[in-house]
Protein backbone atom coordinates (compact mmCIF):
# COMPACT_ATOMS: atom_id res chain seq x y z
CA UNK A 1 0.00 0.00 0.00
CA UNK A 2 1.26 3.51 -0.66
CA UNK A 3 2.37 5.26 2.50
CA UNK A 4 1.26 8.84 3.14
CA UNK A 5 3.70 11.76 2.89
CA UNK A 6 4.05 11.90 6.65
CA UNK A 7 5.43 8.50 6.89
CA UNK A 8 7.07 8.03 3.86
CA UNK A 9 31.83 -5.15 -16.68
CA UNK A 10 33.76 -4.50 -19.86
CA UNK A 11 33.13 -2.28 -22.80
CA UNK A 12 29.48 -1.70 -23.61
CA UNK A 13 28.45 -3.86 -26.55
CA UNK A 14 26.10 -2.45 -29.13
CA UNK A 15 23.64 -5.23 -28.49
CA UNK A 16 23.49 -4.34 -24.81
CA UNK A 17 22.80 -0.70 -25.55
CA UNK A 18 20.02 -1.59 -27.95
CA UNK A 19 18.45 -3.95 -25.47
CA UNK A 20 18.39 -1.27 -22.81
CA UNK A 21 16.74 1.31 -25.02
CA UNK A 22 14.04 -1.00 -26.35
CA UNK A 23 11.06 -2.41 -24.53
CA UNK A 24 10.23 -6.08 -24.90
CA UNK A 25 6.70 -7.35 -25.32
CA UNK A 26 7.35 -9.38 -22.19
CA UNK A 27 6.01 -12.60 -23.68
CA UNK A 28 9.30 -14.46 -24.13
CA UNK A 29 11.28 -16.46 -21.60
CA UNK A 30 14.69 -15.04 -20.65
CA UNK A 31 17.68 -17.19 -21.51
CA UNK A 32 19.37 -18.78 -18.49
CA UNK A 33 22.16 -16.62 -17.11
CA UNK A 34 24.67 -17.17 -14.38
CA UNK A 35 24.12 -15.34 -11.08
CA UNK A 36 25.72 -11.93 -10.78
CA UNK A 37 28.48 -12.10 -8.18
CA UNK A 38 28.09 -10.01 -5.04
CA UNK A 39 29.44 -6.52 -5.53
CA UNK A 40 29.12 -6.66 -9.31
CA UNK A 41 26.76 -4.98 -11.75
CA UNK A 42 24.96 -6.19 -14.85
CA UNK A 43 27.15 -6.31 -17.99
CA UNK A 44 28.16 -2.85 -19.21
CA UNK A 45 27.03 -0.98 -16.13
CA UNK A 46 30.41 -0.63 -14.42
CA UNK A 47 31.92 0.91 -17.56
CA UNK A 48 28.98 3.32 -17.92
CA UNK A 49 29.42 4.53 -14.34
CA UNK A 50 32.96 5.65 -15.14
CA UNK A 51 31.70 8.15 -17.72
CA UNK A 52 30.37 11.63 -17.01
CA UNK A 53 26.59 11.40 -17.01
CA UNK A 54 23.40 12.68 -15.41
CA UNK A 55 20.25 10.77 -14.56
CA UNK A 56 16.86 11.87 -13.27
CA UNK A 57 15.15 9.69 -10.68
CA UNK A 58 11.50 10.01 -9.67
CA UNK A 59 10.80 8.87 -6.13
CA UNK A 60 8.75 10.02 -3.16
CA UNK A 61 10.58 8.04 -0.49
CA UNK A 62 12.44 10.30 1.97
CA UNK A 63 15.60 8.17 1.94
CA UNK A 64 16.28 8.62 -1.77
CA UNK A 65 18.19 11.90 -1.35
CA UNK A 66 20.68 10.34 1.07
CA UNK A 67 21.06 7.31 -1.17
CA UNK A 68 21.78 9.50 -4.18
CA UNK A 69 24.37 11.43 -2.18
CA UNK A 70 26.12 8.22 -1.09
CA UNK A 71 26.07 6.87 -4.65
CA UNK A 72 27.56 10.05 -6.10
CA UNK A 73 30.35 9.92 -3.52
CA UNK A 74 31.14 6.41 -4.73
CA UNK A 75 30.72 7.25 -8.44
CA UNK A 76 31.65 10.95 -8.79
CA UNK A 77 31.27 10.94 -12.58
CA UNK A 78 27.52 10.48 -12.16
CA UNK A 79 25.04 13.19 -11.17
CA UNK A 80 21.72 11.96 -9.78
CA UNK A 81 18.87 14.46 -9.86
CA UNK A 82 16.07 13.37 -7.54
CA UNK A 83 12.54 14.59 -8.31
CA UNK A 84 9.47 14.02 -6.16
CA UNK A 85 6.80 13.85 -8.85
CA UNK A 86 4.13 12.89 -6.34
CA UNK A 87 3.25 9.94 -4.15
CA UNK A 88 1.88 6.77 -5.71
CA UNK A 89 -0.96 7.52 -8.10
CA UNK A 90 0.07 11.15 -8.56
CA UNK A 91 3.44 10.01 -9.87
CA UNK A 92 1.90 7.29 -12.02
CA UNK A 93 -0.38 9.76 -13.78
CA UNK A 94 2.55 12.01 -14.62
CA UNK A 95 4.65 9.06 -15.69
CA UNK A 96 1.96 7.80 -18.06
CA UNK A 97 1.66 11.27 -19.56
CA UNK A 98 5.37 11.82 -20.26
CA UNK A 99 5.78 8.33 -21.69
CA UNK A 100 2.80 8.89 -23.99
CA UNK A 101 4.20 12.27 -25.03
CA UNK A 102 7.55 10.72 -25.91
CA UNK A 103 9.57 13.23 -23.89
CA UNK A 104 10.22 14.15 -20.29
CA UNK A 105 10.46 10.63 -18.93
CA UNK A 106 12.84 10.09 -16.01
CA UNK A 107 15.69 7.63 -16.31
CA UNK A 108 14.43 5.74 -13.28
CA UNK A 109 11.12 5.74 -11.42
CA UNK A 110 9.82 4.27 -8.21
CA UNK A 111 6.85 2.03 -8.98
CA UNK A 112 4.98 0.01 -6.38
CA UNK A 113 4.63 -3.69 -7.08
CA UNK A 114 0.87 -3.49 -7.58
CA UNK A 115 1.29 -0.80 -10.26
CA UNK A 116 4.18 -2.41 -12.13
CA UNK A 117 2.07 -4.66 -14.42
CA UNK A 118 0.11 -1.65 -15.63
CA UNK A 119 3.28 -0.08 -17.04
CA UNK A 120 4.99 -3.31 -18.09
CA UNK A 121 2.11 -4.70 -20.14
CA UNK A 122 1.67 -1.36 -21.90
CA UNK A 123 5.31 -1.62 -23.01
CA UNK A 124 6.12 1.55 -21.11
CA UNK A 125 9.12 0.09 -19.29
CA UNK A 126 12.44 -1.39 -20.35
CA UNK A 127 12.50 -5.19 -20.10
CA UNK A 128 15.72 -5.92 -18.24
CA UNK A 129 15.71 -9.68 -18.76
CA UNK A 130 18.17 -9.56 -21.66
CA UNK A 131 20.78 -7.57 -19.78
CA UNK A 132 21.93 -9.97 -17.15
CA UNK A 133 19.48 -8.70 -14.54
CA UNK A 134 18.04 -12.21 -14.26
CA UNK A 135 21.31 -13.04 -12.53
CA UNK A 136 20.14 -10.99 -9.54
CA UNK A 137 17.21 -13.33 -8.80
CA UNK A 138 18.97 -15.17 -5.99
CA UNK A 139 19.71 -11.89 -4.22
CA UNK A 140 16.04 -11.21 -3.48
CA UNK A 141 13.19 -12.98 -1.74
CA UNK A 142 11.11 -15.07 -4.12
CA UNK A 143 7.98 -13.02 -3.58
CA UNK A 144 9.45 -9.66 -4.56
CA UNK A 145 11.34 -11.15 -7.49
CA UNK A 146 8.05 -12.62 -8.63
CA UNK A 147 6.52 -9.15 -8.40
CA UNK A 148 9.00 -7.67 -10.90
CA UNK A 149 8.85 -10.71 -13.22
CA UNK A 150 5.91 -10.12 -15.53
CA UNK A 151 4.97 -11.99 -18.69
CA UNK A 152 8.43 -13.49 -19.09
CA UNK A 153 10.21 -10.16 -18.62
CA UNK A 154 11.86 -8.36 -15.71
CA UNK A 155 10.62 -4.81 -15.26
CA UNK A 156 12.24 -3.49 -12.12
CA UNK A 157 14.82 -3.93 -9.38
CA UNK A 158 13.08 -4.69 -6.07
CA UNK A 159 13.50 -2.07 -3.38
CA UNK A 160 11.71 -3.03 -0.18
CA UNK A 161 9.18 -5.66 0.78
CA UNK A 162 6.12 -6.00 2.96
CA UNK A 163 5.51 -9.58 4.11
CA UNK A 164 2.53 -9.46 6.44
CA UNK A 165 2.53 -10.18 10.14
CA UNK A 166 0.18 -9.62 13.05
CA UNK A 167 1.30 -6.85 15.39
CA UNK A 168 -0.46 -6.97 18.73
CA UNK A 169 -0.69 -5.10 22.02
CA UNK A 170 0.76 -7.62 24.47
CA UNK A 171 -0.43 -5.56 27.43
CA UNK A 172 -4.07 -5.79 26.33
CA UNK A 173 -3.96 -9.52 25.70
CA UNK A 174 -2.29 -10.03 29.09
CA UNK A 175 -4.71 -7.73 30.89
CA UNK A 176 -7.76 -9.65 29.70
CA UNK A 177 -6.18 -13.11 29.81
CA UNK A 178 -6.57 -13.74 26.09
CA UNK A 179 -4.15 -16.00 24.24
CA UNK A 180 -2.46 -14.55 21.16
CA UNK A 181 -4.45 -16.01 18.23
CA UNK A 182 -2.77 -18.43 15.85
CA UNK A 183 -5.81 -19.16 13.68
CA UNK A 184 -8.55 -16.96 12.27
CA UNK A 185 -11.16 -18.73 14.41
CA UNK A 186 -9.09 -17.80 17.47
CA UNK A 187 -8.76 -14.26 16.14
CA UNK A 188 -12.54 -13.84 15.91
CA UNK A 189 -12.94 -15.31 19.39
CA UNK A 190 -10.31 -12.93 20.75
CA UNK A 191 -12.11 -10.02 19.12
CA UNK A 192 -15.35 -10.93 20.88
CA UNK A 193 -13.63 -11.31 24.26
CA UNK A 194 -11.89 -7.96 23.92
CA UNK A 195 -15.10 -6.17 22.95
CA UNK A 196 -16.94 -7.78 25.87
CA UNK A 197 -14.20 -6.69 28.27
CA UNK A 198 -14.02 -3.13 26.93
CA UNK A 199 -16.60 -1.84 24.42
CA UNK A 200 -14.13 0.83 23.29
CA UNK A 201 -11.63 -1.76 22.06
CA UNK A 202 -11.42 -3.08 18.50
CA UNK A 203 -9.46 -6.11 17.40
CA UNK A 204 -8.11 -3.99 14.52
CA UNK A 205 -8.86 -1.18 12.09
CA UNK A 206 -9.96 -1.49 8.46
CA UNK A 207 -11.53 1.57 6.92
CA UNK A 208 -11.68 -0.02 3.48
CA UNK A 209 -8.32 -0.12 1.73
CA UNK A 210 -7.88 -1.89 -1.61
CA UNK A 211 -4.30 -2.88 -0.92
CA UNK A 212 -5.21 -4.39 2.43
CA UNK A 213 -8.16 -6.29 0.96
CA UNK A 214 -6.15 -7.82 -1.87
CA UNK A 215 -3.37 -8.77 0.54
CA UNK A 216 -5.85 -10.48 2.85
CA UNK A 217 -7.33 -12.42 -0.07
CA UNK A 218 -3.78 -13.33 -1.12
CA UNK A 219 -3.01 -14.61 2.40
CA UNK A 220 -6.15 -16.76 2.22
CA UNK A 221 -4.78 -18.44 -0.90
CA UNK A 222 -7.05 -16.50 -3.23
CA UNK A 223 -6.45 -15.90 -6.92
CA UNK A 224 -9.13 -13.41 -8.01
CA UNK A 225 -7.01 -12.12 -10.90
CA UNK A 226 -5.62 -14.06 -13.84
CA UNK A 227 -3.56 -12.39 -16.55
CA UNK A 228 -2.35 -13.96 -19.80
CA UNK A 229 -1.22 -11.23 -22.14
CA UNK A 230 -4.32 -9.17 -22.91
CA UNK A 231 -6.67 -11.80 -21.48
CA UNK A 232 -7.76 -10.92 -17.96
CA UNK A 233 -9.97 -12.79 -15.53
CA UNK A 234 -11.60 -11.22 -12.46
CA UNK A 235 -13.64 -13.17 -9.94
CA UNK A 236 -14.28 -12.54 -6.28
CA UNK A 237 -16.38 -15.69 -6.08
CA UNK A 238 -13.30 -17.90 -5.96
CA UNK A 239 -12.48 -20.02 -2.86
CA UNK A 240 -9.78 -17.83 -1.33
CA UNK A 241 -11.93 -14.71 -1.40
CA UNK A 242 -14.87 -16.60 0.09
CA UNK A 243 -12.60 -17.93 2.83
CA UNK A 244 -11.51 -14.40 3.76
CA UNK A 245 -15.09 -13.10 3.63
CA UNK A 246 -16.15 -15.83 6.04
CA UNK A 247 -13.89 -14.27 8.66
CA UNK A 248 -14.05 -10.60 7.81
CA UNK A 249 -17.82 -10.34 7.48
CA UNK A 250 -18.16 -11.57 11.07
CA UNK A 251 -15.75 -8.94 12.33
CA UNK A 252 -17.22 -6.01 10.43
CA UNK A 253 -20.89 -6.91 10.93
CA UNK A 254 -20.44 -7.20 14.70
CA UNK A 255 -18.38 -4.00 14.81
CA UNK A 256 -15.34 -5.79 16.18
CA UNK A 257 -13.24 -3.92 13.61
CA UNK A 258 -13.17 -0.14 13.40
CA UNK A 259 -14.45 0.47 9.86
CA UNK A 260 -15.28 4.15 10.27
CA UNK A 261 -11.92 5.80 10.99
CA UNK A 262 -9.95 6.37 7.78
CA UNK A 263 -6.47 4.92 7.86
CA UNK A 264 -3.60 7.42 8.15
CA UNK A 265 -5.95 10.15 9.40
CA UNK A 266 -5.29 12.11 12.58
CA UNK A 267 -8.16 10.36 14.42
CA UNK A 268 -6.69 7.01 13.38
CA UNK A 269 -3.28 7.86 14.81
CA UNK A 270 -5.02 9.16 17.93
CA UNK A 271 -6.76 5.80 18.33
CA UNK A 272 -3.47 3.97 17.89
CA UNK A 273 -1.84 6.07 20.58
CA UNK A 274 -4.83 5.57 22.87
CA UNK A 275 -4.60 1.78 22.55
CA UNK A 276 -7.94 1.35 20.80
CA UNK A 277 -6.65 -1.34 18.42
CA UNK A 278 -5.44 -4.62 19.88
CA UNK A 279 -3.81 -5.79 16.66
CA UNK A 280 -2.74 -4.48 13.29
CA UNK A 281 -2.35 -6.75 10.27
CA UNK A 282 0.24 -5.16 8.05
CA UNK A 283 3.45 -5.38 6.08
CA UNK A 284 6.93 -5.56 7.53
CA UNK A 285 7.28 -1.78 7.27
CA UNK A 286 4.74 -1.35 10.09
CA UNK A 287 7.30 -1.29 12.94
CA UNK A 288 8.73 1.91 11.47
CA UNK A 289 5.28 3.52 11.59
CA UNK A 290 4.78 2.52 15.20
CA UNK A 291 8.16 3.80 16.35
CA UNK A 292 7.78 7.14 14.57
CA UNK A 293 4.10 7.87 15.16
CA UNK A 294 2.87 5.81 18.13
CA UNK A 295 5.36 6.64 20.86
CA UNK A 296 2.85 5.79 23.58
CA UNK A 297 2.97 2.16 22.45
CA UNK A 298 6.67 1.68 23.18
CA UNK A 299 7.25 -1.61 24.98
CA UNK A 300 3.64 -2.71 24.49
CA UNK A 301 3.62 -4.02 20.92
CA UNK A 302 4.84 -7.42 19.73
CA UNK A 303 4.92 -9.21 16.37
CA UNK A 304 3.60 -12.66 15.52
CA UNK A 305 2.87 -14.63 12.34
CA UNK A 306 -0.43 -13.98 10.60
CA UNK A 307 -3.39 -16.04 11.86
CA UNK A 308 -4.02 -19.10 9.71
CA UNK A 309 -7.05 -20.80 8.18
CA UNK A 310 -5.51 -24.21 8.89
CA UNK A 311 -3.78 -25.16 12.13
CA UNK A 312 -0.03 -25.39 11.59
CA UNK A 313 0.00 -23.49 8.30
CA UNK A 314 2.33 -20.51 7.76
CA UNK A 315 0.80 -18.65 4.81
CA UNK A 316 1.21 -14.92 4.45
CA UNK A 317 1.14 -12.28 1.71
CA UNK A 318 2.92 -9.14 0.65
CA UNK A 319 1.44 -5.79 1.61
CA UNK A 320 3.25 -2.83 0.11
CA UNK A 321 6.70 -2.41 -1.33
CA UNK A 322 8.21 -0.78 -4.40
CA UNK A 323 10.58 -1.42 -7.26
CA UNK A 324 12.68 0.92 -9.37
CA UNK A 325 11.94 0.67 -13.08
CA UNK A 326 13.40 2.18 -16.25
CA UNK A 327 10.70 4.05 -18.18
CA UNK A 328 10.81 3.93 -21.95
CA UNK A 329 12.56 7.01 -23.31
CA UNK A 330 15.13 7.50 -20.57
CA UNK A 331 18.43 8.97 -21.81
CA UNK A 332 20.94 7.01 -19.68
CA UNK A 333 19.56 3.51 -19.14
CA UNK A 334 22.80 1.80 -18.12
CA UNK A 335 23.63 4.46 -15.54
CA UNK A 336 20.06 4.36 -14.23
CA UNK A 337 20.26 0.59 -13.97
CA UNK A 338 23.54 0.92 -12.10
CA UNK A 339 21.99 3.28 -9.58
CA UNK A 340 19.01 0.94 -9.11
CA UNK A 341 21.26 -2.07 -8.65
CA UNK A 342 23.57 -0.27 -6.24
CA UNK A 343 20.93 1.18 -3.95
CA UNK A 344 18.99 -2.08 -3.75
CA UNK A 345 21.82 -4.63 -3.47
CA UNK A 346 24.77 -2.73 -2.00
CA UNK A 347 25.08 -2.86 1.79
CA UNK A 348 25.54 0.91 2.02
CA UNK A 349 22.39 1.60 0.02
CA UNK A 350 20.33 -0.96 1.89
CA UNK A 351 21.48 0.45 5.23
CA UNK A 352 20.03 3.85 4.31
CA UNK A 353 16.72 2.27 3.28
CA UNK A 354 16.36 0.27 6.47
CA UNK A 355 17.35 3.15 8.76
CA UNK A 356 14.38 4.99 7.29
CA UNK A 357 11.98 2.20 8.27
CA UNK A 358 11.88 0.15 5.06
CA UNK A 359 12.04 -3.62 5.31
CA UNK A 360 14.71 -5.25 3.14
CA UNK A 361 14.03 -7.57 0.23
CA UNK A 362 17.52 -9.02 -0.23
CA UNK A 363 18.34 -12.53 0.93
CA UNK A 364 21.66 -11.31 2.32
CA UNK A 365 19.95 -8.92 4.71
CA UNK A 366 17.12 -11.32 5.54
CA UNK A 367 19.63 -13.97 6.62
CA UNK A 368 22.15 -11.68 8.31
CA UNK A 369 22.37 -12.72 12.00
CA UNK A 370 22.97 -9.12 13.07
CA UNK A 371 19.68 -8.11 11.41
CA UNK A 372 17.59 -11.14 12.28
CA UNK A 373 18.69 -11.31 15.91
CA UNK A 374 18.45 -7.60 16.67
CA UNK A 375 16.45 -6.97 19.84
CA UNK A 376 14.10 -4.06 19.20
CA UNK A 377 13.53 -1.88 22.29
CA UNK A 378 10.16 -0.58 21.08
CA UNK A 379 8.91 -4.17 20.97
CA UNK A 380 10.14 -4.93 24.48
CA UNK A 381 13.38 -6.43 23.22
CA UNK A 382 11.64 -8.90 20.91
CA UNK A 383 13.61 -10.11 17.88
CA UNK A 384 10.93 -8.82 15.55
CA UNK A 385 13.00 -9.30 12.42
CA UNK A 386 13.01 -13.05 13.03
CA UNK A 387 9.24 -13.06 12.64
CA UNK A 388 9.34 -10.83 9.58
CA UNK A 389 12.22 -12.61 7.85
CA UNK A 390 10.38 -15.89 8.26
CA UNK A 391 7.25 -14.27 6.86
CA UNK A 392 9.19 -13.25 3.76
CA UNK A 393 9.76 -16.96 3.09
CA UNK A 394 6.12 -17.88 3.68
CA UNK A 395 4.45 -15.61 1.11
CA UNK A 396 1.93 -17.60 -0.94
CA UNK A 397 3.26 -17.84 -4.53
CA UNK A 398 1.39 -17.22 -7.76
CA UNK A 399 -0.35 -13.92 -7.05
CA UNK A 400 -1.24 -11.60 -9.95
CA UNK A 401 -2.25 -7.96 -10.02
CA UNK A 402 -4.45 -6.51 -12.73
CA UNK A 403 -2.76 -4.65 -15.59
CA UNK A 404 -4.99 -1.75 -14.52
CA UNK A 405 -4.70 -2.17 -10.75
CA UNK A 406 -4.03 1.53 -10.23
CA UNK A 407 -7.50 2.29 -11.60
CA UNK A 408 -9.04 -0.64 -9.71
CA UNK A 409 -7.72 0.62 -6.40
CA UNK A 410 -8.98 4.13 -7.14
CA UNK A 411 -12.63 2.96 -7.33
CA UNK A 412 -12.51 0.62 -4.34
CA UNK A 413 -14.03 3.22 -2.05
CA UNK A 414 -17.02 3.73 -4.35
CA UNK A 415 -17.83 0.02 -4.37
CA UNK A 416 -16.51 -2.10 -1.51
CA UNK A 417 -16.09 1.02 0.60
CA UNK A 418 -19.86 1.45 0.78
CA UNK A 419 -20.20 -2.00 2.33
CA UNK A 420 -17.58 -1.09 4.92
CA UNK A 421 -19.38 2.13 5.78
CA UNK A 422 -22.62 0.24 6.38
CA UNK A 423 -20.99 -2.67 8.27
CA UNK A 424 -22.70 -4.80 5.65
CA UNK A 425 -21.81 -7.99 3.80
CA UNK A 426 -18.71 -7.22 1.75
CA UNK A 427 -19.56 -9.68 -1.04
CA UNK A 428 -21.94 -7.32 -2.92
CA UNK A 429 -19.35 -4.58 -2.70
CA UNK A 430 -16.72 -6.88 -4.17
CA UNK A 431 -19.16 -7.85 -6.94
CA UNK A 432 -19.67 -4.17 -7.78
CA UNK A 433 -15.90 -3.62 -7.76
CA UNK A 434 -15.47 -6.60 -10.06
CA UNK A 435 -18.06 -5.26 -12.49
CA UNK A 436 -16.58 -1.77 -12.59
CA UNK A 437 -13.05 -3.09 -13.09
CA UNK A 438 -14.15 -5.44 -15.85
CA UNK A 439 -15.90 -2.62 -17.70
CA UNK A 440 -12.82 -0.43 -17.47
CA UNK A 441 -10.51 -3.21 -18.60
CA UNK A 442 -12.67 -3.87 -21.64
CA UNK A 443 -12.57 -0.19 -22.60
CA UNK A 444 -8.78 -0.32 -22.33
CA UNK A 445 -8.62 -3.08 -24.94
CA UNK A 446 -8.32 -6.13 -22.69
CA UNK A 447 -10.44 -9.22 -23.13
CA UNK A 448 -11.97 -9.49 -19.68
CA UNK A 449 -13.83 -12.44 -18.22
CA UNK A 450 -15.65 -11.62 -15.00
CA UNK A 451 -17.40 -13.89 -12.54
Amino acid sequence: MPLPPRVVAGVLAAATALALTACSSGTGTPSPVKPVAAGEFSPGVAEALRRTSTITVWSWTPQIADIAKAFMAKYPQVTVNVVNAGTGNDEYTKLQNVIAAGSGAPDLAQVEYFALPQFALKKSLVDLSGNGVAGFADRFSKSVWGSVSIGGGIYGIPQDSGPMAMYYRADLFDKYGIAVPKTWDEYVAAARKLKAADPNLYITSDGGDAGFTTSMIWQAGGHPYTVEGTKVGITFAEPGTRKWLGVWNQLTADKLVDTHTPGWSDPWFKNLNAGAYATMLSGAWWPGILESSVQSGAGKWRAAPMPQYTVGATATAENGGSSFALPKGGSNPLVALGFAEWMNTNADGIAIWTRGGAFPSTTAQLTDPAFVNAEIPYFGGQKVNQVLAEASRDVVPGWNYLPFQVYANSVFGDTVGKSYAANADLAPGLAAWQQQCAAYGTKQGFTVTAG
